[in-house]
């Protein structure tokens, strides 16, 4: 468990916030590109760690994100005009291009060069991966945008389901590191079978094995950590683990271990101290899910059961998500279809913040301890003023990270499955984390 002053340093992201700082000095998938297809087309609010802000893709294709309030009068600038490459305030007309450059003050004398001496907030921004992502710290430190690693090259398919949430980000990026729940959460639709390897059908994944109490190890690295879940296989059980790889990179990403169809991640990004935006991916070659497709799978279809805001429609906290208590008698684990809605479910039911000062923690929550521990050593030490995680030199490039699953012989070393051989050098050399202690943290 955390001290009060631990978990708020781990959730809170807003203004000076040390854990929104640190988010700041990495670019940030901040919404997707299906929300700004055209070209002069209408503007879009984003919230980003607190702060207000409006994004448009001008009439060159350029993408800017704007403070949302005009510097004028502090209207907002969502209902501006977007035309001849820049945003126009409804107001009084200033109109501002994607740097944030005043293009014209039309309620302004010309001669007074007055437009000369106002600059509006304007963050960078780059595209890829089914993402717009903009880079919010100071200019003099901004990194060098890299390809993440859902979009290792520029012609991987990427499906994304979006869906806004009422919850802080830690709560729901610890869910996707959690690989324990699956067994019993998502049991329903990550079925056990006798398979050589994890598979994914219409309707549900099948995966090789019945253990529900996956020992867990992690591994340190210089961008996060990744982490093993030894399960037993339904067969050779004697001489083989079923192994799921989990590789969490700061401070956005979770890649979780694919099946035989497609990769899978999650990127969680803060909206502010008590919501977020969640997204989950499923990413490969041109045979990878198509993304309505993947929604459909998902049961978060825009329109259906989320609006064009990728809010929840149908199911909500109000109405118990719709729980279906005859389904769960008949065989449903959870009486909910989804898996990100039976993790919603979940996620909400602990609170716009989770109270972690009371939690009683056990040996299959190492993972969540290492996480709690890389994000507030992260935070703290980045306030002090050292580089942040996932930043530092030697750096991997993040298109070669990867998760990883599969049976394997006992004798196998998990640290190297699903490593290329650049991540294994730099593994190599970094001390290896103890699961004793590990164990020893998780339980007390």
């Amino acid at each position: 468990m955390l001290t009060h002053e631990e978990n708020e340093l781990l959730c809170r992201v807003e203004g000076e916030a040390p854990m929104g700082q640190f988010m700041r000095r990495h670019w940030v998938p901040a919404l997707l590109s299906e929300q700004l297809i055209e070209s002069d087309g209408a503007p879009v609010r984003v919230r980003l760690f607190g702060e207000d802000l409006v994004a448009f893709r001008d009439t060159d294709g350029r993408i800017g994100v704007l403070g949302e309030y005009c510097p004028h009068r502090k209207a907002s600038l969502f209902f501006g005009r977007n035309e001849e490459c820049g945003l126009r305030c409804l107001y009084h007309g200033w109109k501002f291009d994607v740097d944030g450059k005043v293009l014209e003050m039309v309620s302004e004398p010309a001669e007074s060069g007055f437009a000369d001496k106002v600059q509006h907030k304007a963050y960078p921004t780059q595209e890829a991966g089914g993402f717009i992502w903009v880079y919010m710290g100071p200019k003099d430190q901004m990194p060098e945008f890299e390809a993440p690693p859902w979009a290792p090259t520029p012609e991987a398919k990427v499906s994304i389901v979006k869906i806004d949430l009422p919850c802080n980000w830690a709560q729901i990026m610890e869910g996707q590191i959690d690989s324990a729940h699956s067994s019993s959460l998502h049991s329903s639709d990550m079925k056990p079978s006798r398979v050589t390897t994890a598979g994914a059908t219409a309707t549900h994944w099948t995966r090789p094995s019945t253990d529900k109490n996956p020992r867990i190890q992690v591994q340190l690295t210089n961008y996060g950590f990744r982490y093993a879940a030894l399960r037993r296989p339904i067969t050779n059980a004697q001489t083989h683990d079923y192994v799921r790889l989990t590789v969490f990179v700061a401070p956005f990403a979770a890649l979780i271990p694919p099946n035989s169809s497609y990769n899978v991640a999650t990127v969680i990004v803060p909206k502010d101290d008590v919501s977020s935006y969640f997204h989950f991916i499923a990413w490969g070659n041109d045979d990878c899910i198509d993304q309505e497709s993947w929604r459909k799978f998902c049961v978060a279809q825009v329109g259906i059961d989320l609006d064009k805001t990728y809010k929840p429609m149908l199911r909500k906290r109000e109405n118990n998500y719709l729980q279906d208590r005859k389904a769960m008698k008949l065989g449903d684990f959870t009486g909910v279809p989804g898996i990100p809605n039976q993790d919603i479910m979940m996620w909400e039911s602990m609170g716009p913040i989770a109270d972690r000062t009371s939690e009683r923690l056990g040996a299959s929550d190492i993972a969540i301890v290492q996480f709690r521990r890389v994000m507030i050593d992260a935070a703290r030490k980045h306030a002090a003023g050292a580089s942040p995680l996932g930043l530092v030199e030697p750096h991997i490039p993040q298109a070669k990270l990867r998760s990883y699953q599969g049976i394997v012989p006992k004798s196998d070393d998990w640290r190297r499955l699903g490593a290329s051989n650049e991540e294994i050098a730099l593994l190599d050399g970094m001390e290896q984390d103890d699961t004793e202690a590990e164990m020893a943290a998780a339980g007390s």
